[in-house]
């Protein structure tokens, strides 16, 4: 079974266990809001704001998993995907010097093509490969909008 399968079966666990616990939480508000008391009923509709918070924020990684896996897949098919491999210690954790060899190559090219998919994307994945998952979801995110615009026709790159 590939890593990306397994990637794959492990979300949508994880995704259908979140789902259930909302269920159980929003019955559990529900029954509370039913009581006619108002600090239950407070707290009830506390218990039905937190689980619609919750499927949001799960949509919304969701969505990100499935773009930015949609932009690497691209990338691959077009043949460019980063080259310098980043060495790992023994727990996974990338080597620091490695990691800081690696960077500047791909930020340089993301500044000259700023309006580059392609470039936001390829950075992205040298930042989340060393670690830095901060700075490389703000890249991929950079590389999914920029895409989004590209389809759009709402801008060219440089």
């Amino acid at each position: 079974m590939s890593a990306r399968t397994r990637a794959i079966i492990g979300v949508v666990i994880m995704s259908a266990l979140l789902v259930l616990y909302f269920g159980f939480v929003g019955v559990r508000a529900v029954a509370l809001l039913a009581s006619g008391e108002a600090i239950p009923i407070i707290m009830g509709a506390a218990m039905l704001f937190l689980p619609l918070l919750g499927l949001w924020a799960l949509w919304r990684e969701l969505a990100f998993g499935r773009q930015a896996t949609r932009l690497a897949d691209r990338l691959d098919a077009e043949g460019l995907m980063p080259e310098e491999p980043v060495a790992a210690l023994p727990s996974g954790r990338p080597v620091r010097e490695d990691a800081d060899a690696a960077f500047p190559r791909y930020r340089a090219e993301a500044e000259q093509n700023p309006g580059a998919w392609q470039s936001w994307m390829r950075l992205g994945i040298v930042y989340d490969a060393c670690g830095d998952r901060k700075r490389a979801r703000s890249a991929i995110r950079q590389a999914i909008r920029l895409e989004r615009d590209e389809i759009r026709g709402g801008s060219s790159t440089d």
